[in-house]
């Protein structure tokens, strides 16, 4: 008798969350199974090969004498406990054919062990291997020529210390179907090899140091249904391929170095439910042709040089998150109603040239939503009459002398004038030197514009797209031995993806200094999946870009 014992493969967005999940599948025979029984199914060699995986790697604990087989959960090296999935992740797949003397097939699934070898070149001693999963480790080097022999279907290493080019002999596996390079230091071209995988499904490398264009062999890839090439140094327009992607669902062009404008081809992609393009170089374009994407449910063009009105979009009745901002839209908001009475929560229009009225319904929003009209040219009058903090309208009119109004500010007139300032920002009331550091520990949000004080408040403007966070989720606190001066400064944080504004009011007329206080509080400092990353941010003051952050 035979019995299957769990079984998940994560989808990318799960892959891409800071929750670590556990996975074992072992398809074994079930009763009393000796120890003995791995070397009976294994041949002698493929034993000894995950004994060298295990030392490359650097995975310790794996004890083989015990059989993953036994189901006995006093066991833990070959399957975590099912209360622990989520904090750690251990994985070993072994499916047999009805012969006890087949080979096996093998996935190897190791997520956040926080491994500190390098990927293992023995891995191509195991010929029926399928799955590789090393997401959130802190695996060194590059990927070992020894796998250009394998048959492979499943590979990702999100999140490790990875670095070097892409190999081109990655384009001989041809038997590839998901490629996950994301969060590395992989440098270099894309090798033009990669279209040799015409059954890759997933291509995932965004957050490298990956530069050139992007080689035409991509064209080849016409089953591709995820492409997310985010976070790079590419050069050049983006690549016209789109007409060769058309059973894509999930593209994402985020701060690739890639020059607008969008190609008109993108019509053509009809399948998207998820399209993210952000912060084109170059030329600016009207709003792009997307009446074909009707399965849209998340749709981000910020920062795109986008110019004339926002078109009719109320076909997209599956549409949940719409993110337009920091472009050059003019005109009015058009009606979607229609839209946020369905699906539609979560709506960005910041920084943009739009005018006329706010719409009532936007006015009318609840706290399910989140809407930022921020930084626009509406009507003065338009703006809503009592403040609702799900609804972010700081300077979302023309007002002049870059005063600051609104039913928000209302609340707090100005009865003195202010000559001073100090705020920790994200943590309690603190004093240092004799100088108070005024509490913001207030919950902060996506589209939120809170006057916390009579003098002071901020505008808060971002979705987070790739985890699933709370209000409270917008303030960090520190996860690292502090052992600077005054780390009171330092403990907590504001977060936010997209804009954060401190505004000062009630402040007298005369020159001020503007003190900023920095430290990295997330990405640790140490060996470890939790110190890979880096942070990239600009500073206004007075709506003047500081140089040198």
């Amino acid at each position: 008798m035979k019995t299957a014992i769990g079984i998940g493969l994560l989808p990318h967005t799960a892959v891409r969350k800071t929750i670590i999940l556990v996975v074992i599948l072992v398809l074994c025979n079930f009763g009393s199974v000796k120890v003995e029984a791995l070397s009976t199914l294994l041949p002698a060699t493929e034993v000894q090969a995950l004994r060298e995986i295990a030392t490359q790697i650097g995975k310790r604990d794996w004890n083989f004498d015990v059989d993953p087989c036994l189901n006995d959960s006093s066991h833990t090296s070959w399957a975590t406990p099912k209360q622990l999935t989520g904090l750690y992740s251990t994985t070993l797949s072994l499916a047999t054919a009805p012969s006890l003397m087949a080979h096996a097939t093998y996935h190897i699934i190791l997520r956040g062990q926080d491994l500190a070898g390098v990927l293992p070149p023995s891995i191509a001693k195991l010929p029926y291997l399928t799955l590789i999963d090393f997401t959130r480790n802190f695996l060194s080097g590059n990927i070992p020529s020894e796998w250009a022999s394998t048959k492979l279907e499943y590979m990702s290493f999100n999140v490790n210390n990875l670095s070097g080019p892409i190999p081109t002999f990655l384009g001989n596996i041809t038997t590839l179907q998901y490629l996950n390079l994301e969060t590395n230091m992989f440098s270099g071209t894309v090798p033009p090899e990669l279209g040799k995988l015409v059954h890759l499904q997933n291509l995932i490398i965004s957050a490298n140091n990956l530069t050139g264009v992007l080689p035409n062999s991509l064209t080849n890839l016409s089953k591709l249904a995820e492409l997310r090439i985010s976070s790079n140094n590419f050069i050049g327009r983006i690549p016209d391929y789109f007409k060769s992607w058309n059973q894509l669902k999930q593209l994402e062009i985020q701060g690739s170095g890639l020059q607008g404008p969008i190609p008109s081809s993108i019509s053509v992609l009809s399948n998207l439910t998820e399209l993210r393009i952000s912060d084109l170089n170059g030329g600016g374009s009207v709003f792009p042709n997307l009446s074909s994407m009707t399965s849209l449910q998340r749709l981000m063009l910020r920062g795109c040089n986008l110019s004339g009105s926002i078109p009719d979009i109320s076909a997209m009745t599956l549409l949940n998150i719409l993110d337009l901002s920091f472009n050059k839209l003019e005109g009015s908001i058009p009606d979607l109603e229609d839209l946020a009475l369905n699906k539609l929560q979560y709506l960005y229009l910041t920084s943009n040239l739009l005018n006329g009225s706010i719409p009532e319904w936007i006015k009318s929003t609840d706290n399910r939503y989140q809407v930022d009209v921020s930084y626009n040219n509406f009507s003065k009058s338009s703006e809503p009459s009592t403040c609702n903090e799900h609804l972010n309208v700081f300077k979302s009119s023309s007002v002049p002398n870059n005063s600051l109004s609104g039913a928000c500010l209302d609340k707090f007139p100005c009865t003195e004038d202010q000559y001073s300032l100090h705020i920790n920002c994200g943590g309690r009331e603190t004093t240092i030197k004799g100088t108070k550091f005024e509490d913001d520990t207030d919950p902060g949000g996506g589209a939120e514009f809170v006057p916390v004080r009579p003098n002071w408040g901020v505008s808060s403007t971002g979705f987070f797209w790739d985890t699933d966070l709370t209000s409270k989720d917008y303030i960090a606190n520190n996860v690292s031995e502090l052992g600077m001066e005054n780390s009171e400064l330092y403990t907590n944080a504001r977060l936010n993806p997209l804009s954060l504004t401190y505004y000062a009011n009630c402040l007298g007329d005369g020159n001020y200094t503007v003190k900023l206080h920095f430290a990295e509080i997330i990405i640790r400092g140490n060996r470890s999946f939790y110190g890979v990353g880096r942070r990239i941010f600009d500073v206004y003051i007075q709506e003047k870009r500081m140089e040198g952050f």
